[in-house]
């Protein structure tokens, strides 16, 4: 019997024991908050398909650069990576005339870069940018039929794609309700873009791998509308044969309902499993909204990131968000978390309007009431984190 069959089958068991967790019955929100008003204002990538009985087995993979890096007196390295909520960018279909996203463009000389401007020192300081891509980047002209009834369906020019490879944003998550908005021919396409812009990608079925110092990072995601029962046997199972295969694993979820500001049974459930199984780090996102952090077994679950730049709303109730980041140490294939901080924000770089320029809170009231709600949102989990440290640990 393989070390690897035993592995499997120890996390089948697994994932047929539920979690016990507890819900309080109030959310707090930041819905009514009045915001400060700032003082203003060669890699080579493809695809490799192979054929295997692993869960692990379709790979989206990115190559490493030459270019060296300095490694930590002990002989491990240090590997600093970036979260973010949702990002969607272009126009939605089912909307007549300009979207008010190609407006703020064409205010900005028609500047795609200034999405991410507040954000970019932030991304290129670190080594691994991950967000969630929620939309399309395509050209096909019409979402499918079965799609006509939804009230949102995004779609960008592939060559909004300069967004993500200028500001260093190495790596996304497709695997979310919209990202599938112009069918199976919008989603190829999407996927070949990101590729050819040496993006790695990651959805259900195949892995996204980037390469960080020498370590092999893998990235899988999940959207859990309905699929509990099966997420709660596969997740375990794949997470478990990635973690064989590379060190650094980490695990998206896009998850819970819209506008909740804490996770559910179920959301608790899963992410622990996908712990439980071998995951470093597990990320939400999905209900526009903050959600608290939980810590367990030594790693992080971030159950939702909110939106980032968020181009379905003008003027959201709540625009608050964080950007979340985690450090390992990594040495030998063996992985150690460093801690994390996270870096309070606004969604827009206006109080008034949502110009999809998210910008970190300058003034200390921003921040006090973002951190008074996860922490107050966390009181309903097992394990929240005992603080919100806005720097890394020394």
């Amino acid at each position: 019997m393989t070390k690897r069959f035993i592995i499997v089958i120890a996390f089948i068991l697994l994932a047929a024991i539920p979690v016990a967790c507890c819900q309080a019955d109030e959310e707090y929100s930041l819905g009514g908050i009045i915001y400060a008003t700032s003082d203003e204002e060669d890699v080579s990538t493809g695809l490799e398909d192979t054929a295997s009985d692993d869960p692990a087995s379709s790979l989206a993979i990115v190559t490493p650069s030459a270019a060296s890096f300095e490694t930590e007196p002990d002989g491990s390295v240090i590997i600093t990576v970036t979260a973010t909520g949702d990002v969607t960018i272009g126009s939605n279909y089912k909307s007549s005339g300009k979207s008010i996203f190609v407006k703020e463009l064409e205010r900005q000389k028609n500047d795609i870069n200034f999405a991410f401007k507040n954000f970019k020192d932030v991304f290129e300081a670190d080594d691994l940018t991950l967000i969630n891509f929620e939309g399309t980047l395509t050209t096909v002209a019409r979402p499918p039929a079965n799609k006509m009834n939804n009230d949102f369906l995004f779609r960008a020019p592939p060559e909004y794609v300069a967004l993500l490879s200028n500001n260093s944003v190495e790596a996304v998550t497709l695997e979310n309700n919209h990202a599938n908005d112009f069918g199976a021919e919008g989603l190829a396409e999407t996927k070949r873009t990101l590729t050819a812009a040496g993006v790695v990608y990651t959805c259900e079925g195949e892995i996204g791998v980037v390469t960080v110092k020498g370590v092999q990072v893998a990235l899988l995601a999940y959207q859990t509308f309905d699929a509990y029962d099966r997420l709660f046997t596969q997740v375990p199972l794949e997470v478990a044969a990635a973690k064989a295969r590379y060190p650094l694993v980490i695990v998206s979820f896009h998850w819970g309902r819209e506008l909740d500001y804490k996770p559910n049974a179920n959301q608790q459930r899963l992410g622990k499993s996908a712990i439980d199984a071998g995951a470093d780090l597990v990320l939400g996102h999905h209900s526009h909204r903050i959600n608290p952090i939980e810590e367990y077994n030594d790693k992080y679950i971030v159950y939702s990131l909110g939106n980032f730049s968020f181009a379905g709303n003008i003027k959201p109730s709540d625009m608050s968000t964080f950007v979340f980041q985690a450090r390992f140490r990594v040495k030998d294939d063996i992985v150690t978390g460093e801690g994390f901080r996270i870096i309070p924000a606004r969604i827009s770089s206006r109080t008034d309007t949502n110009d999809f320029t998210p910008t970190p809170y300058d003034k200390q009231v921003n921040i006090d009431s973002l951190l008074s709600v996860l922490q107050k949102n966390g009181a309903s989990l097992t394990n929240p984190v005992s603080e919100y440290p806005l720097v890394f640990p020394e």
